[in-house]
Formats: structure tokens, C-alpha cells, sequence
């Protein structure tokens, strides 16, 4: 068990860390400014994924017929229909997109980008039923293979184009090659069905999953839209360089979580008292070990996030070491409440995810304004992170409430988290002057933080420690 999700922690990895590497590039190989154009083409991305987040590939983990072959079919071919629709509404949406971020010049680019969700939606499921058995190699390679070629080509297209192109058809290319390699990997032949029973199953289970999409477009893309907008694509490609950064290996840490736990949770018939401890406890763990990757998170980029911005992107980006720290737990916080998420999605809760995320979305028409009447991006930034922690602690009250969960192995987890962020966030914002002499404290006091995190995390290091026993 253990050895599976070292498996997909480093899939999940690997693959980020390629998109990541491919960003830097570009980033490094392009003006400032076509990266900020070439930041928005994920804006553009994400306006047809929220409307299509009916979470078809959870479903087939989550439902007890998802080894039925009729089934996996009819939510492939609920998967193209909804690929293709998207894929007219971007191509109809690219021209106001264009227009809203005041670069009406890239219409021609976001029309292209219209034949992603197309690409998508012919993505085999084999990749995601066979989690069902805790085989994950398909996935990794759907997610690796795509990202090493995205990488591939980012040299040569820059040397011919060098501008924001170059990001435009590294991503065609990727979505492309999802689809592709899905289909080599997978164990059953691709058939597609339309089945009106299993779609309105789908939509009954996704649509506040749906909901949730469109709320994690606005928690996403929102800031980058009002900044976009507001301060220009020179401020946005610093800000969304830093997102990339923190934002990277968060959704690592995030899905490997779901990946590795929601087929665990999902199994257990909760109907027995042993079912009910066994949920208790894999819950627990799940959410512990949500709240442990944000705190590592923030302790890296706390130590190493500004010499390393400064050794990849040089004096281009010098804007972005101040916010880094910030961002980190701004992430953190997010990817903390994911654990929640997975938790009640295992129980077919799907509504958990899209409250808690309303707090977060409620922040935008703050920062907007904040923006409007002169803010900078650390403002930004603070009001986001005061958004997330209040979409954490809602997250928390749903769990309790539906599926039921008992909070009381979290109070110490979340007490010391809290405790490091703080101290991560003041250790930053103290001027060199009065640590001078003194650069050692808040390592320091982060490594000790984090070690006594762990120390309350009771249930994470039984379940580690059991693990390595039945190696």
C-alpha cells in the first residue's frame, strides 16, 4: 500500500514537474508580457472546464458499477458530448475573452484553443477505473508521457516563433497527446454510448461538482482576471508565474491524496461498527495528511523559494520573491481543505467541495475593488489567504456534519499549522536589518513547527507506521 502511493506521488509529480519545467522555459525564453498573454490562454481553459466538472472520472471510481463495461461507455460518451459542446463555447467565447483582458490580437489563439476540451473528451477511462484495484501506471503515463513532449517542443517553437504561441501549441499538442496515450495504455477497447439513464445519474452525482467547478474557476482564475484586466500583462505574468510555482506542487499533493485514498474510503461499508471506525479512522488520516503537504509546502518555499526564483528566472522576475511566501500559504490552505473534500466525495457527498469554496469566491468583489482603488498584489494576496481560511474552517464543519466525521484528532494538527504559517508569514515580512546576524531563527523555529505538526498528526503516523510493518 505503502509503495503504491510512493507511485503515485511520483507520477503525479513527474508530470507536474515537466508543466512546471515547460512554464519556466517559456517563461525564461519569452518577454515578460507574452507570458502574461500566454497565462491567460489557462483563463481561457478554465471558462469550458467549469462548466464541464461533473466528476465522470470520480464516478467510475466511486460507483459500485464501475466495472461494468456498458458503464464506463456511457460516461465516455457523456464525455465527448460534453468535450465537443465546450469546444463550441470556447471557440463562440474567444472573441469576449480576447476583449476582457484588453488583448483582442489573441482572438485567433483562443479559437485554436477551442480543440482542447475536444482532444479531452476522447480520453479512454480504463486510465481511472483500474484505480478501482489500486493499479495506477496507466494514469501516471497519460499524465507523464503528454507532459515530456509538452516540454519537448518548447525550444524549437520558441526559436521560430518567440512569443506567446509557443505556450499555445505546447498545450494543443499535450491535450492531444492525453487522448493518445490513454487509448495505448488502457486494458479494454474504447466504446462510446449515449445512455439518457446513466447521463442523468451522472448530472444527478455531478452537478454540484459542477457548481464546484465554476466556483474553483473564480478561486483559480479570478485574481488573474482582475489583475489581468486591471494592472496589465506584465503584473499578471509575475503573479501568475507565482501561482505557477506554489500552485504546482499543491495539486500534486492534492490529487495523489484523492487518487491514493478515495478508492480506500470508498469501499468501506460504513453500515457495521467496524466499517464506521475503519471510515473514522482512514478519514482522519486523509485529512491529516491534506493538512501535512500544506505545511511542508509552506515551509519549502518559507527556506528555499527566493533563491530558487532567482536562479531559474533571474532579474525578470524580481518582482516575485516577496510574494512567495504568501502565495505558499495561500496554496497551502487550499490544498489543506481538499482533504475534507475527499472525504465526503466518498460518500457521494459532492456539495462539501463547492461550500466551502463559496468563501473563497465571496473574496473576489473585495480584491476587485481593492485593486480598482489602488492595491498591489500583496493586498491581493492577503485577502485570498483570508478567504481560504475561512473556506477551511467551513470545509471542517461539513465533515463533521455530512459524512459525520468526529474532529477531534484535528484540533492539534490544525493548532500547530496555524501556529507554522504565522510564524512563516512574520518570519518573512521582518526586514534583514533586525534578523541581521540572525538568519538561522526562523528556520529554525519552521523545522521545529513542523516536527511538532507531526507529532499531533496521531493517526497519519499509525497508519505510516503500519504500512512499513506489512511491507
Amino acid at each position: 500500500m505503502l509503495r503504491s502511493a510512493l507511485l503515485i506521488l511520483s507520477g503525479n509529480a513527474v508530470t507536474s514537474l515537466m508543466l512546471l519545467a515547460r512554464n519556466l522555459l517559456v517563461a525564461r525564453l519569452i518577454p515578460v508580457a507574452d507570458y502574461g498573454v500566454a497565462a491567460t490562454f489557462a483563463i481561457a481553459m478554465a471558462v469550458v472546464e467549469m462548466g464541464s466538472q461533473l466528476g465522470l472520472q470520480q464516478q467510475i471510481v466511486q460507483a459500485r458499477n464501475g466495472e461494468d463495461p456498458r458503464f464506463q461507455a456511457a460516461l465516455q460518451g457523456f464525455q465527448v458530448l460534453r468535450g465537443v459542446i465546450g469546444g463550441i463555447v470556447l471557440f463562440a467565447l474567444a472573441g469576449p475573452i480576447a476583449a476582457f483582458l484588453n488583448v483582442p490580437e489573441t482572438t485567433w489563439a483562443y479559437r485554436l484553443m477551442a480543440l482542447v476540451p475536444v482532444f479531452n473528451a476522447f480520453t479512454h477511462f480504463d486510465i481511472h477505473r483500474l484505480n478501482r484495484t489500486m493499479v495506477f501506471w496507466p494514469a501516471i503515463l497519460s499524465g507523464a508521457v503528454p507532459a515530456f513532449l509538452a516540454l519537448l517542443v518548447v525550444w524549437p517553437l520558441a526559436m521560430f516563433y518567440g512569443d506567446y504561441t509557443v505556450m499555445l501549441y505546447s498545450i494543443l499538442l499535450r491535450a492531444a497527446m492525453i487522448a493518445v496515450t490513454s487509448h495505448l495504455v488502457a486494458r479494454r477497447p474504447y466504446r462510446l454510448v449515449l445512455d439518457r439513464a446513466v447521463m442523468g445519474n451522472s448530472l444527478r452525482f455531478g452537478w454540484p461538482l459542477l457548481i464546484n467547478g465554476m466556483l474553483l474557476f473564480a478561486v483559480f482564475q479570478g485574481d488573474k482576471l482582475i489583475v489581468g484586466r486591471e494592472l496589465g500583462m506584465e503584473v499578471l505574468a509575475i503573479f501568475a508565474m507565482g501561482f505557477t510555482l506554489t500552485l504546482t506542487p499543491t495539486l500534486v499533493m492534492a490529487k495523489s491524496a484523492q487518487n491514493f485514498f478515495l478508492p480506500q474510503l470508498s469501499a468501506v461499508d460504513r453500515d457495521t461498527p467496524e466499517g464506521q471506525a475503519r471510515f473514522q479512522y482512514l478519514s482522519m488520516v486523509t485529512m491529516q495528511i491534506s493538512l501535512l503537504n500544506a505545511v511542508i509546502l509552506v515551509v519549502v518555499f518559507a527556506l528555499f523559494g527566493a533563491p530558487v526564483v532567482h536562479l531559474l528566472l533571474g532579474v525578470k522576475y524580481a518582482a516575485l520573491p516577496p510574494l512567495l511566501v504568501a502565495l505558499a500559504i495561500l496554496q497551502g490552505l487550499r490544498v489543506a481543505k481538499a482533504g475534507g473534500g475527499v472525504v465526503a466525495l466518498s460518500c457521494g457527498h459532492t456539495s462539501n467541495a463547492m461550500q466551502a469554496n463559496l468563501m473563497r469566491v465571496a473574496t473576489l468583489p473585495i480584491i476587485w475593488y481593492a485593486v480598482v482603488q489602488g492595491a498591489t498584489l500583496p493586498v491581493v494576496v492577503l485577502i485570498g489567504i483570508l478567504g481560504e481560511t475561512a473556506g477551511y474552517a467551513l470545509s471542517l464543519y461539513l465533515v463533521r456534519r455530512n459524512p459525520g466525521v468526529a474532529l477531534g484528532q484535528m484540533l492539534g494538527p490544525v493548532l500547530m499549522s496555524v501556529a507554522l504559517m504565522v510564524a512563516a508569514a512574520l518570519g518573512d515580512a521582518v526586514s534583514g536589518d533586525v534578523l541581521q546576524g540572525q538568519g538561522w531563527i526562523q528556520p529554525l523555529a519552521l523545522i521545529v513547527l513542523l516536527g511538532l505538526t507531526v507529532l499531533t498528526m496521531k493517526d497519519l503516523r499509525r497508519y505510516i507506521t503500519r504500512r512499513r510493518k506489512n511491507r
